[in-house]
């Protein structure tokens, strides 16, 4: 590419200003193939006008999950819950972008207790004193998406499921603290993996954060359990949500044959999961949506 062409990703700058420093430095990098490394494909590689999209979506996400912090409550069907953040987001703009999105019949996920994820809401579901509950909320806003979910603790939660709740947020925030520019996305998993293990927790394995931003799931999968410097390289551009689903039991899942979209734990045991939109900048990180 010559240096007066336009730029590869979009920005409608000339190249020699805008990614050529960046892809001389990409390339410089050798990488391992034993140890499963890769550079990220360019196509999930943000420039200036996606990343403030994904910012202007995330400003809604995180104003939905606010409005549900403020109003959760033990007697609060599940059906309320979702109808707070779809009417939040719809006057705001935007789109949830859960409702039927591969035949999800819901705008949010509402996850209580024993469900790992995509618990689907219902007017038969009442929140009680002691529920654990992941809410999880996805918005598109002029065709950028932003993801992000939170645990919610109703009333007298018992010290076991507290500390649950607590040790995957931390987990989370160490997973996040691991993404680094230059860096490798076995570094996330490794750190999630560390901590969990350490508290006597397991991981769900078969699910995993993703890349966000034009679409609801991109490139790369991000796994929470995994090895240092593996996988594909960090670059700054990249967007992608950190999301663990910590288990008090073991790490195996069974999904609802009723709904197809239910996920438990198989042993019954509680699970906590916490997820926050991150961008990968020159210098560290900035949180997009949490």
């Amino acid at each position: 590419m010559l240096d007066t062409d336009l730029c590869w990703c979009g920005s409608g700058k000339q190249y020699a200003e805008c990614h050529k420093s960046f892809d001389e430095r990409l390339n410089s990098i050798k990488l391992k193939k034993f140890r499963g490394q890769c550079r990220p494909p360019r196509q999930i590689i943000k420039n200036e006008k996606d990343i403030e999209g994904i910012r202007k979506s995330g400003i809604i996400n995180n104003g939905a999950l606010d409005l549900i912090a403020e109003n959760i409550c033990a007697g609060m069907d599940t059906e309320t819950v979702n109808l707070l953040a779809h009417n939040y987001i719809v006057e705001h703009g935007g789109i949830p972008a859960c409702l039927n999105y591969e035949g999800y019949p819901k705008s949010i996920c509402v996850s209580i207790n024993n469900v790992v994820c995509h618990g689907i809401p219902s007017r038969d579901i009442v929140l009680k004193d002691g529920d654990i509950v992941n809410v999880d909320v996805t918005t598109i806003l002029d065709g950028y998406y932003a993801d992000a979910s939170r645990m919610f603790m109703i009333g007298d939660v018992s010290p076991k499921a507290k500390k649950l709740v607590e040790v995957t947020k931390e987990c989370m925030e160490l997973g996040i603290k691991a993404l680094k520019p230059w860096g490798f996305i076995g570094d996330v998993g490794a750190a999630i993996q560390y901590y969990a293990h350490k508290n006597g927790y397991s991981i769900v394995e078969v699910l995993g954060g993703h890349g966000v931003g034009k679409e609801f799931h991109e490139e790369p999968f991000v796994a929470h359990f995994g090895k240092q410097n593996t996988g594909m390289l960090l670059v700054p551009g990249m967007v992608l949500t950190v999301e663990p689903m910590i288990n008090m039991g073991k790490k195996d899942v069974v999904i609802d044959p009723l709904d197809n979209w239910t996920i438990y734990t198989k042993d019954g045991s509680l699970s906590a999961q916490w997820e926050k939109t991150v961008l990968i900048t020159e210098t560290g990180t900035e949180i997009l949506a949490y």
